[in-house]
């Protein structure tokens, strides 16, 4: 297929360039840009025939796909809450290309033939390529190590407990040393279980996670960080030269506590935080301690969100929200510059994994999608491909709609 992209503000922070331009994408494949200093390739032999699809992005954006490292998507053992396809079909309304599945599932992600099964559903989905993350431990029952040098074997992308922490120490320094080993990082879930729910739990396991990674020379990515201690403590450690990333969820940068008001869709692990957590979030986020944005989408039933609040699980959906929320909060009011946000959704994730960043280049496969950031529009639940509609942030008005290329309207 030939298509023509014009008329946008191309985003690109691989090639560190914000501006005007058109692209020619000819077969999934960038043929050409013109875009000022980062123009690139011919123009097409068939840039003014007939029939040629052509997209007005005129008061859009245009830029690389987004990459999700944090998502749950139910599949295999709780496919009435999301299974591998509803939730692609989530990230793709959400402007992801990229995912990372969480291996809480059941049977848990902890072997070469669930990362297998996984893989093969996958990959009959068009437009979206989803990474799988092992388990640690067995089970995830804390107990031995899971057979990860299988699954990297079979493609896993990294390895992570999450959902639960490896309170055993020397088991935990166990699995860094297998992860430095082969090359991946470890996704670590930092929360003491004899503290769960506290921000002290939180921070003392990101403390010691760090301190191991140290020891270790492990390649550590702390998730869903949401206090102002975990901040100051990885923002010591990146001075002191420790090899750590971290991600924040939309959820921990948006809302506080005083929103919780017992609704079983503002309830998830972490919990929401302070005001002050709040603000240290998006400090984090401007001064660049915390490296990317995950949705750490979550998805349960609607009927076990409207039981009793204690007794709700733990988790919200995102991945159909995130951008908004993000560019909503942190563009709009002046926190973080439209190059950043992009850099926290696409480009600094892609680093963390390991892989090449997608860019708007000639040559380059056309990983696009185009946001419409000036329109305002109302975040219901009737919208959600996602089979689960706990968002916590259902009825807020935000800006900034992502679309697939196969999604926005084609002009002839």
């Amino acid at each position: 297929m030939r298509l023509c992209i014009q008329g946008g503000l191309i985003i690109d922070p691989v090639n560190n360039f914000a501006g005007m331009g058109t692209v020619w994408i000819e077969d999934g494949i960038i043929v050409c840009v013109e875009a000022g200093h980062m123009s690139g390739g011919n123009k097409p032999l068939w840039a003014d025939e007939q029939g040629v699809k052509r997209i007005d992005a005129k008061g859009k954006w245009v830029v690389p796909g987004l990459v999700d490292l944090h998502v749950h998507f139910r599949d295999p053992g709780f496919e009435y809450k999301e299974d591998i396809l509803s939730g692609c079909n989530a990230a793709i309304k959400g402007g992801f290309t990229k995912v990372c599945c969480m291996p809480n599932t059941m049977p848990v992600i902890d072997c070469a033939d669930v990362v297998s099964y996984i893989h093969d559903k996958a990959s009959k989905i068009q437009g979206i390529e989803v990474f799988v993350i092992g388990a640690v431990t067995k089970g995830q029952q804390g107990k031995e190590l899971a057979d990860i040098d299988g699954m990297v074997k079979m493609g896993i992308c990294a390895i992570s407990e999450d959902g639960k922490t490896v309170m055993n120490a020397r088991l935990m320094r166990d699995a860094m040393v297998k992860a430095a080993q082969l090359g991946i990082p470890f996704f670590s879930h930092a929360e003491d279980e004899s503290l769960a729910g506290t921000a002290i739990g939180e921070e003392l396991i990101v403390a010691r996670d760090i301190l191991l990674a140290k020891e270790t020379g492990c390649k550590l990515h702390l998730c869903h960080i949401s206090t102002q201690g975990s901040v100051d403590i990885i923002r010591k450690a990146k001075a002191d030269g420790i090899h750590v990333t971290a991600e924040v969820a939309p959820h921990h940068f948006t809302l506080d506590e005083s929103s919780v008001n017992v609704d079983g869709n503002k309830k998830m692990s972490p919990p929401l935080r302070t005001v002050e957590d709040v603000a240290a979030m998006k400090d984090a986020l401007a001064d660049g301690t915390i490296d990317a944005i995950a949705t750490d989408h979550a998805p349960h039933s609607k009927e076990e969100k409207e039981t009793n609040f204690d007794n709700a699980p733990n988790g919200v959906i995102g991945l159909e929200t995130s951008f908004a929320v993000s560019y909503t909060m942190l563009v709009k009011t002046g926190i973080l510059t439209p190059m950043e946000l992009i850099a926290k959704m696409s480009t600094r994730p892609a680093e963390i994994l390991g892989i090449k960043p997608s860019s708007i280049s000639a040559g380059e496969p056309a990983d696009i999608i185009i946001v419409d950031v000036e329109q305002a529009y109302e975040i219901c639940s009737e919208d959600f491909g996602s089979k689960s509609v706990n968002s916590p942030f259902i009825g807020m008005t935000v800006y900034g709609r992502p679309y697939h290329l196969n999604e926005v309207k084609e002009q002839q």
